[in-house]
């Protein structure tokens, strides 16, 4: 499959889990460590990819939740998205699962659900884990 590439972000990493994660702009530079519950040091003022992960993630699929609402003039205001990035085992490998807490204020339940299902099916992030990783998303209305 080949994309019309409309953007290409570059960042390059170095030390792996407990190096540091710099972008080609430098906007992003950022020291690595691995956490405690992963047997490393989990040093303070540091990041590990599940957490960059996590931050992608729920961007891009905030962005995608707005793109559907828009086509479908339902309009939106206030939407978050949590990402909960876990990282463990996988048979003899190492795999990450993630769990999208999706929030909608003050939309019907059914509705806002509807509009989650549709932005999974778009969201870029969606696409390139569908059917590699475990992803569970839950939808909230409350404010």
């Amino acid at each position: 499959m080949s994309i019309q590439r409309l953007y290409t972000a570059h960042a390059k990493a170095t030390g792996g889990r407990d190096g540091r994660a710099v972008s080609s702009d430098n906007v992003i530079d950022l020291p690595l460590s691995t956490p405690k519950e992963m047997g490393g040091a989990g040093k303070a003022n540091s990041t590990n990819p599940e957490q960059l992960f996590a931050a992608g993630y729920a961007a891009c699929f905030d962005g995608a939740l707005n793109l559907v609402a828009r086509l479908e003039k339902t309009p939106i205001t206030g939407s978050t998205v949590a990402a909960d990035v876990a990282f463990g085992k996988d048979g003899e490998n190492y795999g990450i699962a993630v769990d999208l807490t999706v929030n909608i204020p003050n939309m019907d339940q059914t509705q806002a659900e509807a509009l989650v299902a549709k932005a999974h099916q778009v969201c870029p992030y969606s696409r390139a884990t569908r059917g590699n990783i475990e992803v569970n998303l839950t939808t909230t209305t409350n404010a």
